[in-house]
């Protein structure tokens, strides 16, 4: 999946280009851009450094479809708007450990790397290592430096990996309410009687 973050002029509406592997191409409304690094940014920056598949970027690579996405161009597969409703539904709570992980990484990166192991001890239910947290804020210092860089219209591609996305559940085939025929409707499924 091709991931491609413009850099706009601080203050204006920004927005990501978010181009599946299915072909598929959607906006993802960012908010307002500014010489920080975006949020969705460091998201895909966390989850990338530490090779998460059931965050926010492997659940945007698998199908999911979020409030702030817009379909651009390519053609969507079939109840897709089903799949992703029941996709977020179904992986909600990993989908609330990544924004978790991405708050706890980027106060992380914010610290001098000796004080990681104080920082770790002292938050609560810490789902990191030491040096998963030390991993993700070099990642995010990479990714700070790169987006400074950056001039107004310039753009960062990233790539996520294919095989690196959140997948849905096997689920059981529509049940047919009683009384209800199978066939097209204005078709009758009743054979003629000889």
């Amino acid at each position: 999946m091709r991931v491609t973050f413009i850099r706009f002029p601080d203050h204006q509406r920004a927005h990501v280009v978010v181009e599946r592997d299915d072909g598929v191409v959607y906006r993802l409304d960012s908010g307002p851009a500014g010489p920080e690094t975006p949020h969705d940014l460091v998201h895909y920056t966390v989850e990338d450094a530490l090779a998460v598949p059931d965050g926010i970027w492997g659940a945007i690579a698998g199908g999911v479809v979020f409030h702030s996405m817009h379909h651009v161009a390519g053609r969507r597969p079939p109840h897709a708007a089903e799949r992703s409703k029941d996709m977020i539904r179904e992986h909600r709570d990993r989908l609330q450990r990544a924004e978790l992980l991405g708050g706890l990484c980027e106060r992380a990166a914010a610290l001098p790397d000796a004080e990681l192991p104080r920082f770790a001890a002292r938050e609560p239910n810490m789902a990191l290592t030491v040096e998963q947290l030390r991993t993700a804020a070099r990642a995010l210092h990479r990714a700070a430096a790169a987006w400074a860089e950056l001039g107004v219209g310039e753009e960062l591609r990233l790539e996520w990996p294919g095989w690196r996305r959140l997948t849905a559940a096997a689920t059981p085939e529509r049940t047919q309410r009683p009384g209800r025929s199978r066939s097209r409707p204005g078709r009758s499924s009743a054979r003629p009687r000889s």
